[in-house]
This record gives structure tokens, C-alpha cells and sequence, in this order.
């Protein structure tokens, strides 16, 4: 040192921490401790103090973990011996663990910890200031041994408020958030895992987003490249797992163009509508690039995507459509952007609007042109105007076999994808063009058409079928509640305007069928049909509602499922607990997989193995630290609902149904 204290060249400048208490550690006993970055094992020996590197050379063992023995301190792993105060090894045949200087004090034990060197910017930080650059907000995933330097980068996004991070309980939660963000926005969130199970945990969400057409980015770690083949530890080849699933996948390698990656990565994902994949080796993620290389951005990257329709498709559709006398609008998930163009035709034609099963709320319940939803789990109004149609535009809709949209019928198809139009049969006019503007262009030439006004007929239509739901809101078996009875105090509870992430099973047909919607924003795994989606959807699309730059900002989620189907992600009520998240969960309690009884039944199958054993759900969510509600008579439901929604944080409603009163 100098004179006047400071450090001499090329001497260390220390910092020092406390890290026990005076006599806090026992003599011959060894314990962790972590100051900064910096993870030491201090041991206690023959009452000396010491610090050692808490990682043993030979496979980087926690020596913290390890114990004196015959005065050996001996690593828990593979039993490898150091001496507990000077860190060499029996014999001195190399230079063993290095130590750190420690000081005892009248008020505890000191260590000095060398000053941080400034951190230097690598592979993963590239990638994930791209990222950010493409308007990536949302990571949700869990951290782990092979993928800590890219969660490090995404730790500093994080701190520097650039994106928010969501720690899940299992990977499949992670990649239904991300699928179910990206069919609410329209834009690309990220789920993030580990290599080997944490990857392909990831799968059934990410095929969610797959079929159902949702953009996401998703990360996975890998092993080291230099072990990757022979079958080292969580091992798994990610390119061919994710081969079916992502339509756009890469290795990240040490020669890499890092921030291209990405820039494709996300490109992909939007224009595709689909599940963008990077695999990131151990080794790579660290690996040191410096400043002199550049985070990618979306400028220039992105083309317009206002098709106008050729001039022949359009021709057909006008010639097709101006003396039909009963057109229907029938409009599927892919219309849930150009809703307000849609319904400006419809409300000129004074057409009915229905909806596939995914498109459930595009249009309100209470618009005068609203016919609810077509198919299995549909309204009788829905079906009544497409059988009486003389001509069907289908807007956004693929023509599966659940949503009901008959072939026998006029058809014209318009979608952005030319590979969605015939799908499944031929149609009259395909029309490939985006769903805004072909509307648009139809509505100038339809100003004269000789539709007939459907709304009084609309509204009778109404009239029958509410009356027929008051009817069977009395049904009463004893053994629960009815799902009429559900449904309509669910919609008198849930605000206009909320989001609704809705499960698989019974629950979701009577939805589909009961509830009438106003503005609300419905999500379901639509061509997945996946069960446990509900809970982790509604994480997804609580994040949306943190933006404040999106129409989604502080709107109510409420997520809707069945026992079966809550039990999946259950231990994801912790996670909406640790964010905040003011997410109701309403759980229909029949203790039975209903919808499978029901179709071991239709099949003239006995009904075997479809009985649940549950907990008390609402307790469970107290037990968690948010709110629960119990439900079993029908004077309790509003209520119920009410106080849960109105809870500041995450709530739980579970309701006794009867299973067959569907």
C-alpha cells in the first residue's frame, strides 16, 4: 500500500463483506456463503477461519455442501480432499482451491472479494437487445444450468426496464403464456427453458401456437457442443424435437451473425404466424463479442401486409353477393384484427354475423347483428341463419371439421394465407387478400345489393333461445349446479370488456353455448384442444394488460376451466401470487372428466377411469396467498364472482356442477 492507503500498481483492491456471525459457524464445520457474484465455503478449522472457491476443480462440485473429515475438507461429490484452511491437496500435486482473504472482527467474520470487473458484453446480450428492438416484452420460463448466460442477459433487460421476466413452475405454462399473449397482440412473446426436459416441456404450448397460428420466440439452452452426440447429460436433439413444431429453427454458434438470428427469429414469427426456435449451447451464450458488435432491429425488415385481392376473386365475390338476398358473415380467430371493417359490411348489409368457435366474441352477443357461435358448442341462431343463407362470406376461418360451417352452401373464402382457402373442400370464390381491406373494397361495391335487413329476425331468433336457457337455468338434479345457471351469472359478473382465457372439456362447449358476450376478448387452444390451457393463458394475457401502449391495458382476466383442466398447471395460482397478478380463475367442480363420460357414453362405452379426487380449490388458493371463493347453490354464484373480481390480485371461484347438466 501507499502512504496514504491507496493500492500500489498491480495491487488487488479488496472489498470486504461480513459473511458471519462471531461464532455463528461451529468449529470443524464447512457453509456456503455468497457476497455479490461470488459464492465462497467457509470452513472453521482447528480454530482458524478460512474462505475457499466454493467450486472444487474437478467437476466444479459445492464444497460448501462438503464436511471435515479425519481434517480433510471433502467434496460432496466425488470425495476429492483439500486441506479446510489452506485449500491445497493431500500431497500438494497441484495448486488445489484458491482462497480469499478473511479478517476475524470484534462484530464477525470478514472477507475480502477483489473489486467486479465491469461486465463485458457477449452472445446472449446481443441477442437479447435484439429482442427488445423487435418490441419483445415478455420472457416467461425457468432458469437453469444451461441456459444461465442467456438469462443473464435477460436479467439486465430486465433491470433496465426493457422486458419483464415471469419465473414459471412448469415449461408448458411458459409456452401456453407466450401462445395465448401472441393471439391476444398479434406480436411475439418468449418462453425460455433449459435443454432436455425443460425444451420439451415446452412442446404442447408451442404447438398450441402452432396450429392456432399465435407468433412466439421460443429459447432453449443445450448442452456444451463439444459433448452434444454421444448422450451427455439432458441431452436431447432440439432440432429434430422442434423439427414439426417451429417453423423457422437455428443452432446459435460461436461464428454466428447473433443479432441476424434474431432478426430472422422474429421476422418469422410475425409474418408466419408461427413458433420461431433458438437453440443456445452452453459455451455459446457466454462467449465475449465486446461492444463493436450490433443489436438487430426490425427497420426495413417488415413489409406491408395490405394485400388487395386480384381483380378477378373480387369480381366473383360482388357478382356472388349483390343479388343474394340472405348472405351471413361467418368470421374465425384469423378476423380478430379487422373486426371493425368487417362488422362496417355487415351493418351495410345488414347481414347476420356468426362466429366459429375461436372467433367466439369478435362480435358482442348484444350487436344487433350478432348470432353467437356456430358448431358444436354453438347457438341455435348461428345455425338457423347459415342454413337459411344464400350465400356465406367467411372471413379469417378454416373450415375444420368443429366449426360447422356447411360446404353445401354459396361460398366465398377470404384469407391472408392463400394456403387456408379450399383447406378442406373446394369453395365457390377463394379470395387471397388481407380481411381489412378486401372489406372494405366490398362494402364500395355493395353499396347496392338487394340483402334484406336480418335484425328484427336476429332478434327473435334471440328471444327463442334465451327463452329456451331460462328453461334449462331450472333444471336441478341435486348434485350441482347447471351450466346455464353458470354462464349467465358469468356474464352479468364479468366486465364487458374483460379478457377470457377459457379451458377444453364441457365447460368450454357450455361457454361457447351460455355465455353471452359483449366486448370481452376470448382465447382458447383452438385446433390443439389442449386441457390445463385456461391458467396459463390468463398469465399471458395479464402481461398484455401491463402495456400501457395496447387497447388490452388494465382490462379484468378471468380464466374458466374444469377441475380436469385446472389441476394440469394448478401450481401456476403461485405464480400469478408471486407477480400480483389480478387474475379469477373460475373452476367447474364436478370431481369428473366430464366430457370424456359423456363420450364413453355416446360411443355405447362403459365410463371407466374418468373420476377426479380434488382438494378444496378455494382453500388451495388461500393456502397460495390469494382469495378463494366455494360455490354450491345458485344464490351464492353472483356473489361469489363479484368479490372474486373485484379482489385485487389472484382470486378463485370453484363451483359444484353437475356433469351432465351441460
Amino acid at each position: 500500500m501507499s502512504e496514504n492507503g491507496e493500492p500500489e500498481s498491480g495491487e488487488r483492491t479488496l472489498v470486504w463483506e461480513k459473511v458471519l456471525e462471531p461464532d455463528e459457524l461451529p468449529e470443524g464445520r464447512v457453509r456456503p456463503v455468497t457476497c455479490h457474484l461470488a459464492t465462497v465455503c467457509m470452513t472453521r478449522h482447528e480454530g482458524v477461519y478460512a474462505a475457499l472457491d466454493n467450486r472444487c476443480p474437478h467437476q466444479g462440485g459445492p464444497l460448501g455442501e462438503g464436511s471435515i473429515e479425519n481434517g480433510w475438507l471433502r467434496c460432496p461429490w466425488h470425495g476429492w480432499d483439500f486441506h479446510p484452511t489452506t485449500g491445497k491437496p493431500p500431497g500438494g500435486f497441484d495448486d488445489g482451491v484458491k482462497t480469499y482473504e478473511v479478517e476475524v472482527r470484534d462484530d464477525g467474520i470478514y472477507v475480502g472479494f477483489p473489486e467486479e470487473p465491469e461486465h463485458e458484453r457477449t452472445v446472449s446480450d446481443v441477442m437479447a437487445e435484439t429482442m427488445v428492438a423487435w418490441d419483445v416484452k415478455h420472457v416467461w420460463g425457468m432458469v437453469g444450468h444451461s441456459n444461465l448466460g442467456l438469462a443473464d442477459a435477460l436479467r439486465r433487460r430486465e433491470q433496465a426496464g426493457e422486458l419483464t421476466y415471469y419465473g414459471i413452475r412448469h415449461e408448458g405454462a411458459a409456452s401456453f403464456a407466450a401462445s395465448a399473449y401472441g393471439k391476444l397482440t398479434g406480436r411475439p412473446a418468449a418462453c425460455f427453458s433449459i435443454a432436455g426436459p425443460g425444451a420439451t416441456n415446452l412442446l404442447t404450448g408451442l404447438w398450441d401456437a402452432n396450429v392456432d397460428r399465435s407468433p412466439v420466440l421460443a429459447l432453449t439452452g443445450q448442452v456444451e457442443l463439444q459433448v452434444l452426440g454421444p448422450g451427455a447429460f439432458q441431452e436431447v436433439d432440439l432440432m429434430a424435437a422442434y423439427g414439426k413444431v417451429a417453423q423457422w429453427s437455428q443452432t446459435v454458434l460461436r461464428e454466428s451473425r447473433h443479432a441476424e438470428l434474431i432478426n430472422l427469429a422474429c421476422k418469422s414469427a410475425i409474418l408466419n404466424r408461427g413458433v420461431s426456435h433458438l437453440v443456445f449451447p452452453d459455451e455459446v451464450q457466454q462467449v465475449v463479442v465486446g461492444d463493436e458488435r450490433k443489436a438487430g432491429t426490425p427497420e426495413g425488415r417488415i413489409p406491408s401486409r395490405t394485400i388487395t385481392p386480384p381483380t378477378d376473386a373480387l369480381e366473383a365475390a360482388v357478382e356472388l353477393l349483390r343479388p343474394a338476398e340472405r348472405p351471413v358473415i361467418i368470421v374465425g380467430h384469423g378476423a380478430r384484427f379487422e373486426m371493425d371493417r368487417v362488422l362496417a359490411l355487415a351493418e351495410d348489409l345488414g347481414c347476420p354475423v356468426v362466429t366459429t368457435f375461436k372467433g367466439k366474441g369478435l362480435v358482442g352477443d348484444d350487436h344487433p347483428l350478432g348470432c353467437g357461435v356456430l358448431g358444436r358448442s354453438g347457438t341455435p341462431i348461428a345455425s338457423w341463419f347459415m342454413n337459411e343463407a344464400d350465400v356465406l362470406l367467411v372471413f379469417g376461418a378454416s373450415f375444420s371439421n368443429h366449426t360447422g360451417i356447411t360446404p353445401k352452401k354459396p361460398t366465398i373464402q377470404v384469407d391472408l394465407d392463400p394456403m387456408i382457402l379450399g383447406k378442406f373442400h373446394s369453395v365457390d370464390v377463394p379470395v387471397w387478400g388481407e380481411l381489412g381491406t378486401t372489406s372494405e373494397i366490398l362494402r364500395e361495391r355493395l353499396a347496392e345489393n338487394a340483402a334484406i335487413d336480418h335484425r328484427e329476425e336476429i332478434a327473435e331468433r334471440w328471444r327463442i333461445w334465451r327463452d329456451e336457457k331460462a328453461r334449462r337455468r331450472k333444471e336441478n338434479r341435486g348434485q350441482g349446479l347447471n351450466a346455464a345457471t353458470i354462464f349467465e351469472a358469468l356474464g352479468r359478473a364479468v366486465p364487458e370488456d374483460a379478457i377470457l382465457t377459457v379451458d377444453v372439456g364441457n365447460n368450454t362447449y357450455s361457454f361457447g353455448r351460455y355465455f353471452e358476450s359483449r366486448r370481452q376478448a376470448v382465447l382458447m387452444s383452438g385446433y390443439l384442444g389442449s386441457i390445463g390451457f385456461a391458467l396459463p393463458a390468463a398469465l399471458g394475457a395479464w402481461a398484455a394488460t401491463q402495456e400501457d401502449d395496447t387497447p388490452f391495458s388494465g382490462r379484468a382476466v378471468v380464466s374458466v376451466s374444469g377441475d380436469g383442466g385446472f389441476a394440469q398447471y394448478m401450481g401456476e395460482f403461485t405464480t400469478a401470487v408471486k407477480y400480483g397478478m389480478n387474475i379469477t380463475h373460475v373452476i367447474l367442480d364436478n370431481e369428473e372428466l366430464g366430457k370424456i363420460s359423456k363420450e364413453q357414453r355416446s360411443g355405447r362405452w362403459p365410463v371407466w377411469q374418468t373420476s377426479l379426487v380434488n382438494p378444496d380449490f378455494a382453500d388451495f388458493a388461500e393456502s397460495c396467498g390469494g382469495h378463494g371463493e366455494r360455490v354450491t347453490e345458485a344464490s351464492e354464484l353472483v356473489g361469489a364472482l363479484e368479490r372474486a373480481i373485484a379482489y385485487d390480485g389472484p382470486a378463485l371461484v370453484s363451483i359444484r356442477t353437475d356433469a351432465q347438466l351441460v
